[in-house]
């Protein structure tokens, strides 16, 4: 092989190392920016993982030491974001993949310049689900019609706002209650909560969780609430286990001032009150949010968040297609049939009766649960047009 030869396959070969290193390069993540992910937030795994060095702990490993050296936190409600947890860290901006941020110091990140983010709306339509769900059982089981029944919102967000529009379509009358929104559009649409008390028939919980000032929702159901109750009403909670009170509730019930118990949401999670798990007629392990296109949802607002902080790049990100739902010829079923094909709340329940200290594991583990949009097209005749607020 003469010099020329030689010069040329060095040269060759000189290309290719440059273009693998090029490629290498390229892969790699940038060791600048640490973000530390709950390994429990589903469709994330491999989202942000070629643009930074990604941790996946669980909230129970999210100690100080844990997050002093993060950049970014990508958090469930389990995890508190506060002094203690986040003091001498360099954290930067925290992305909780959730609606509420109650477990999240806001004013202590405010005044140390961490931002903080909220998935809000990503779970509503999961929790409207929930609630038609909950809403055909207890039809149901007390032999009612939901179209006799008043039905009183507390709490008139992006989850209680499409809750009324479920209940309209079952024909169910609606009263609303939302402080914060009545001072700013007027109160003509709203009513306060003493008439809440007074006139409906089923009363569903949907406020954030306020624990001071004057939207306080800590606690909004006490002793003095339930003894407002005039119509021996169902109580249902899928918001946040602090609303009601849990000693006020079981004196309620005792009293009977309730007829039935709904709750999605416990103080104290996830060690609830067995007492009061054993009175409540359906009882669930927070998973009213827990839809596949919700999670996703939470996940996607998550990502492109922090990906837009630290321009990384991902802020059109997207979980990959979600898993199938239920497959079979859903046009010849009613309403009320397809909502509990598509989801069956009572096994749901009867896991959580049967088996309370697994209640984080059953939240981890939660089967696929599609939302009615995911079939589309294969629906009862006329379910978009009465039920259009899943769409």
């Amino acid at each position: 092989m003469d010099i020329s030869e030689k010069n040329l396959l060095l040269s060759i070969f000189s290309s290719k190392f440059a273009v693998e290193k090029l490629i290498s390069s390229l892969d790699k993540p940038d060791m600048g920016i640490k973000i530390i992910i709950d390994k429990n937030i589903p469709y994330i795994k491999g989202a942000l993982d070629r643009k930074a060095e990604v941790e996946y702990l669980t909230y129970k490993e999210m100690t100080p030491d844990a997050v002093r050296d993060a950049d970014a936190l990508i958090i469930r409600t389990r995890t508190k974001c506060n002094h203690d947890l986040l003091d001498g860290s360099r954290v930067k901006i925290i992305a909780t993949a959730t609606i509420g941020y109650d477990h999240i110091d806001t004013k202590y990140c405010n005044e140390n310049g961490i931002k903080w983010v909220n998935a809000p709306g990503c779970n509503a339509l999961s929790v409207t689900q929930y609630m038609a769900s909950v809403l055909i059982h207890l039809a149901e089981k007390n032999n009612f019609d939901l179209s006799s029944k008043t039905l009183g919102i507390v709490g008139v967000g992006n989850v209680g706002s499409r809750v009324a529009k479920l209940a309209e379509g079952f024909g169910m009358q609606v009263l609303l209650n939302d402080p914060p929104r009545a001072r700013v559009e007027g109160s003509h649409q709203f009513v306060s909560l003493k008439e809440i008390a007074e006139n409906a028939d089923i009363i569903a919980f949907h406020p954030f969780l306020n624990f001071e000032g004057i939207d306080k929702t800590f606690h909004l159901a006490d002793d003095d609430f339930f003894s407002l109750l005039a119509r021996k009403p169902i109580i249902i909670n899928a918001s946040r286990g602090e609303v009601v009170e849990t000693s006020a509730l079981k004196k309620a019930i005792k009293n009977g001032l309730i007829s039935d118990v709904v709750l999605d949401c416990w103080e104290n999670e996830p060690n609830i009150d067995l007492e009061l798990l054993g009175k409540v007629v359906i009882s669930t392990p927070h998973i009213a949010g827990y839809s596949a296109d919700g999670k996703a949802n939470a996940t996607t607002q998550s990502v492109q968040s922090v990906s837009r902080f630290f321009n990384l790049g991902s802020d059109n990100w997207e979980p990959n297609a979600l898993p199938d739902g239920l497959k079979g010829d859903f046009s010849v079923l009613s309403f009320t049939e397809f909502f509990k094909k598509t989801y069956n709340i009572l096994s749901d329940s009867d896991l959580l009766k049967s088996s309370p200290d697994t209640f984080e594991q059953q939240r981890s583990n939660y089967p696929v649960r599609r939302e009615p949009k995911a079939y589309k097209g294969n629906l009862p005749e006329g379910f978009e047009e009465k039920f259009g607020v899943f769409f």
